[in-house]
């Protein structure tokens, strides 16, 4: 059976919730982060080289790397399903948005995290803060024309792009009061009963902020 090395609070998260849309069945393994670092503990980060979130195993394969785990599960367990194949309407736009979420956003999110943290950060990085101001505003242009990020049906792209509007905000603070339509777009999403099983299963308790 397909395990899921789930860390909490993570982009793990995102595998719980696929495997729910897809109807798949899993086993979970919960690791909880060091309560002081926020960090994952010793035993998840052996678990692949890099040590980080989210990892699966499948048999003898063991997988890390949010994109990567995505599209495995889904073309080995889910017949290409949530994700829009080539020459498909939408293929392009689901290929750019599906790696905006860890190519662009999330780095820029984390960018912006640093610069909190760090004294004087603000004035010296403000180019490199912009780039989330960026980002924002791209997906919330994109959200005004289209549903879901892939065009009018939800995909894999959107289980991607979830982790740095949401989760992320945990880890570096941002109101998005002024972006009605991703607002309107984590509400849909929040309706989903597989995301709302994932969170539940992933993440008991937490507080997920959906706006």
């Amino acid at each position: 059976m397909l395990v899921i090395h789930h860390l909490g609070i993570s982009q793990s998260d995102r595998i719980v919730w696929l495997c729910e849309e897809l109807g798949i069945p899993y086993e979970l393994k919960r690791y909880a982060r060091d309560p002081q670092t926020r960090m994952a503990p010793a035993d998840y980060r052996a678990l692949t080289p890099f040590g980080t979130a989210p990892v699966i195993d499948d048999g003898d394969l063991r997988l890390g790397e949010s994109a990567a785990i995505i599209e495995y599960i889904a073309q080995t367990y889910g017949d290409g399903r949530l994700l829009i194949r080539p020459g498909a309407p939408g293929y392009a736009d689901f290929l750019y948005w599906f790696h905006f979420a860890n190519g662009s956003f999330m780095p820029a999110a984390l960018i912006d995290s640093l610069c909190n943290r760090l004294p004087g950060g603000a004035g010296a990085m403000t180019a490199l803060r912009a780039r989330l101001d960026r980002a924002y505003d791209q997906i919330e242009d994109r959200l005004g024309r289209v549903p879901f990020l892939a065009g009018a049906a939800f995909s894999a792209a959107d289980i991607m792009t979830l982790f740095p509007l949401t989760t992320m905000r945990v880890f570096s603070p941002r109101d998005i009061g002024p972006y009605p339509q991703i607002r309107a777009y984590l509400q849909r999403i929040a309706a989903r009963p597989a995301f709302r099983r994932a969170m539940q299963k992933a993440d008991p308790g937490f507080d997920l902020p959906l706006s």
